[in-house]
């Protein structure tokens, strides 16, 4: 039986050069996952800074509706109130005018062909 000659020289370059195949691999899975997890962080960041501007908007009206110039705003528009000194104004109708009436109109229904009845029927939710 023929002797085969281990060259361990050869042998060990040649696990050297697996070992640094699979740290080439390992590096690039990871690189991998860091491009992922950056990702998420700037859509985290992004969600997270648009919370806060909302809050901040929030704040803001909170802090309006809280002021004395909101309550008077809705009370002169809304609550139809008038401050001292103010002299309301309301219109009034001319004597013997009649009122103006607008008539609603009333939309004419369009009759449907017989096709698009069926059509309605058998393919309409």
């Amino acid at each position: 039986m023929p002797s085969i000659p281990i060259n361990f020289r050869r042998v060990a370059v040649f696990a050297g050069i697996f070992v640094l195949i699979l740290l080439v691999i390992e590096f690039n899975s990871r690189l991998e996952e860091l491009n992922r997890l950056n990702d998420q962080r700037n859509q985290i960041r992004i969600l997270a800074t648009q919370v806060e501007q909302t809050h901040v908007a929030l704040q803001t009206q909170v802090a309006y509706a809280n002021s004395t110039a909101a309550v008077d705003e809705w009370a002169r528009t809304e609550g139809h109130y008038v401050m001292e000194g103010d002299q309301p104004i309301v219109p009034l109708v001319q004597p013997g005018s009649q009122p103006v009436i607008v008539p609603t109109v009333q939309p004419t229904p369009t009759p449907m062909q017989n096709w698009e009845v069926w059509w309605d029927l058998f393919f309409k939710e």
